[in-house]
């Protein structure tokens, strides 16, 4: 029969047949299903949330309309502002870059329309309704209706 020290200092002996081991590995099992119960459920509840709620899309605020609130506010017929002139249709294009074939007549420019950045056309194009990119030359740029003669011609700015 085997004895441990543990039981003889405290005067009890070791229960028969090894049962010792018995008890102490039921202990331990226990001890590991409850600490991996807790492990579990702790990075189950840290975790994000299966479902998350979907942000609101915000939408923008409809602008009021300045003579309907005039006529309620009790203002007679106001006469319609004059409309902000057009800008010229030169003044709506920018020339950026050209690559044009010596040869073959093809090529491509880059031309920034309204302030945006700059894209690059092919010869026949649409640069815009009814312009199309017809010719370039070594500076230039020709524009016009598709089939028909340029009636916008674009240059490089000249560099100081």
């Amino acid at each position: 029969m085997l004895r441990f020290p543990s039981f003889a200092a405290r005067g009890a002996s070791a229960p028969p047949g090894g049962a010792a081991w018995g008890v102490r590995l039921a202990t331990f099992v226990l001890w590991l299903l409850a600490t991996a119960s807790v492990a579990y459920w702790g990075l189950r509840l840290a975790g994000r949330p299966e479902q998350a709620a979907l942000p609101a899309v915000a939408t923008a605020p409809a602008a009021p309309d300045m003579q309907a609130i005039a006529r309620l506010l009790g203002a007679g017929a106001a006469p319609l502002a004059a409309a902000a002139p057009q800008p010229s249709l030169a003044s709506r294009f920018a020339l950026i870059g050209v690559l044009a074939g010596q040869q073959s007549g093809g090529g491509a420019a880059l031309i920034a329309v309204d302030g945006k950045p700059p894209k690059p056309y092919r010869v026949g194009a649409q640069v815009e309704h009814g312009l199309v990119l017809l010719a370039l030359g070594p500076r230039e740029a020709r524009l016009g209706p598709p089939g028909g003669p340029a009636t916008l011609t674009l240059e490089l700015p000249r560099k100081p």
